[in-house]
């Protein structure tokens, strides 16, 4: 597989198949992952993978909590601009409606909406959870790091045959991760990326997911 079809082919899946991950291979991806950039090298990403017993336990940990609604949230840092509009708050309403759309699930199907919702908090049926973090005092350009190395990740992890998911979703509940996870306190946790197979009948996995034109998104100046 090139690099382009890697990034054609990847795409957030959100139902995996139970098939088991060769540690193996996720020890390969993770060791060619430490070639992404970073100002100064810093390499600011952090990761725990999180799997089998442990993950279960995590997830059941979170099923318990997830009834609360915002009341069990304790995110460290907002996951979209309060502001957000214009094509931006466009693309995230359409991916949704997409999304349910393929699932069957109608605007007024609260419960089926809410179902869906808690699947991020079993990784999708995921069998491997990564969790990742980095220390409080790094700023936006180390977090740009981070998402430069994620999808160094995501894309070695389609080389090897695999899919990811990439889930803010799990900051909100960065409080009950660290009861199970030793992430250091002096970390912020920014995400889990659930991983392993997907599922290719699952019609979540094959909606349309629009993108932006590259008129609007990018200048050429000559």
């Amino acid at each position: 597989m090139n690099v382009s079809e890697a990034v054609t082919s990847r795409r957030s899946i959100r139902q995996f198949l139970l098939d088991p991950v060769d540690r193996a291979v996720l020890e390969r991806v993770l060791e060619k992952a430490q070639r992404a950039p970073s100002g100064g090298n810093l390499q600011p990403w952090n990761v725990h993978v999180v799997s089998g017993t442990a993950l279960n336990r995590l997830c059941g940990a979170l099923a318990k909590v997830l009834p609360q609604g915002r009341a069990g949230h304790s995110g460290e840092y907002a996951i979209y601009p309060a502001d957000l509009a214009d094509r931006y708050s466009d693309s995230r309403y359409e991916v949704g409606e997409s999304m349910y759309a393929a699932l069957g699930v109608t605007r007024d199907d609260k419960q089926g909406r809410l179902a869906q919702f808690a699947r991020n908090y079993r990784a999708f049926g995921a069998p491997v959870l990564m969790l990742v973090h980095t220390p409080r005092y790094m700023g936006p350009p180390q977090w740009a790091d981070i998402g430069m190395w994620l999808q160094t990740v995501m894309l070695l992890l389609r080389e090897e045959g695999l899919d990811s998911c990439a889930q803010e979703a799990w900051a909100v509940y960065q409080k009950q991760i660290r009861e199970h996870v030793a992430i250091p306190g002096d970390h912020i946790f920014f995400c889990g990326i659930s991983v392993g197979y997907r599922d290719p009948d699952a019609p979540v996995n094959s909606f349309p997911v629009a993108r932006t034109p590259l008129k609007q998104v990018v200048t050429f100046v000559e």
